[in-house]
């Protein structure tokens, strides 16, 4: 496999989305594309790594009782099948670049200007709005997860802690279980067009250095601070997002 160098970006990724709630895809994608592997197997990467990262966080919110399904299934009713749209969504290599490319730019902004997690009251709102519009954020997000190869929630954590959805763990455990779910239905998508020379070798090799990074990470998330790593995650993936637009467009 050339590059080997990528086994070990990928570990210290998983390692630093780990420790924050995060599955990685976003970064991934910055990493693969800056590389110029072929867009149909760079998506894969990208969405396997995140299931390998987020299953465990997932599995510990739900023991540890953070994730609330009666919120979290208005998120995921929509975006379960829009994402499986975005990803069999036939596109040009240059388009899918740009749109890569300007999805970046705005996660890093989202994930720049998220405030510090503390105790904020949750917004009231009549059952059937919330259900809407959950439902409509996460279609919308899932649509573009599914399109670009990622699991959606470096979009959907932010936009919920400005809207004050609820307490930050829960947000934490809505955005692991989102990305789960939309990784898998992106997964789903892409098998229906995946080519014939894809790399195995490398596939498994970045999801052995995801799963090895991504158990570390979350052991050791009460040892960062939050903020500082998820602004110096916005300014990896916004200097990749400007670099895929330049090369782009």
């Amino acid at each position: 496999m050339p590059h080997w160098e990528l086994v070990i970006f990928f570990a210290f990724i998983a390692f630093i989305y780990a420790s924050v709630g995060f599955g990685g895809g976003s970064s991934y994608l910055a990493v693969l594309a800056l590389y110029g592997l072929p867009f149909k197997e760079l998506r894969l990467i990208a969405l396997i790594c995140n299931i390998i990262v987020v299953c465990g966080g997932v599995f510990i919110y739900i023991k540890s009782h953070q994730v609330d399904w009666k919120k979290i299934v208005p998120l995921v009713v929509l975006s379960i099948p829009l994402a499986y749209l975005g990803a069999i969504l036939r596109i040009s290599q240059n388009i899918y670049f740009i749109i890569l490319g300007c999805s970046l730019v705005v996660a890093a902004i989202l994930l720049w200007t998220k405030t510090r997690d503390r105790s904020l009251p949750v917004t009231e709102r009549s059952g059937n709005q919330s259900i809407l519009k959950n439902s409509a954020l996460g279609g919308a997000i899932g649509f573009l997860s599914g399109l670009v190869g990622i699991g959606g929630g470096i979009f959907l954590s932010p936009v919920l802690n400005l809207m004050k959805w609820d307490a930050p763990k829960k947000i934490a455990a809505a955005a692991s279980v989102f990305i789960l779910v939309n990784s898998a239905s992106g997964i789903a998508g892409q098998l229906t067009q995946l080519p014939g020379n894809m790399n195995h070798t490398r596939i498994i090799l970045l999801g052995l250095a995801v799963f090895i990074g991504g158990q570390a990470g979350s052991r050791m998330s009460v040892r960062f601070d939050p903020l500082i790593i998820k602004r110096l995650t916005a300014l990896l993936v916004f200097f990749a997002g400007i670099e895929v637009l330049v090369k782009h467009l």
